[in-house]
Parts: structure tokens; C-alpha cells; sequence
């Protein structure tokens, strides 16, 4: 089982850690991937910015 992701972590980092979970969050409207901000932003500031529920997308981002 991998890492768990946090709403703390940057987008960067969880793609480097589930790379399966850019589909969950490109169909959320999440299009920025590859960009400088996945660098920087976290998944709990990106989510608040898409008026995401980041404990919900948490879940589900960490079902296996």
C-alpha cells in the first residue's frame, strides 16, 4: 500500500506518490497538473479554490 495522501501535501507530491489519482482530480475540474502551481499548491488550497470538499476528495483519492 502507498503513502496516504493529505490535503497537506502538494499536488506535485501526491502525483509523485499515486500517479492514478490525476484522473480523480482532473474530472473535478483540477486541470492544472503539470503547471507551477502543482508545484507549490497544496491539495486543500486547490480544492477550497474549486469549491471542492478537500475531506471527501481525501477519501476518495486514498481508496484503493
Amino acid at each position: 500500500m502507498s503513502q496516504p495522501i493529505t490535503k497537506d501535501m502538494t499536488i506535485a507530491e501526491a502525483l509523485q506518490i499515486k500517479p492514478q489519482i490525476a484522473g480523480i482530480l482532473f474530472a473535478k475540474g483540477m486541470h492544472c497538473l503539470g503547471c507551477s502551481i502543482a508545484a507549490s499548491e497544496t491539495i486543500a488550497q486547490a480544492a477550497n479554490v474549486h469549491g471542492i470538499n478537500v475531506d471527501e476528495l481525501i477519501e476518495e483519492i486514498n481508496k484503493d
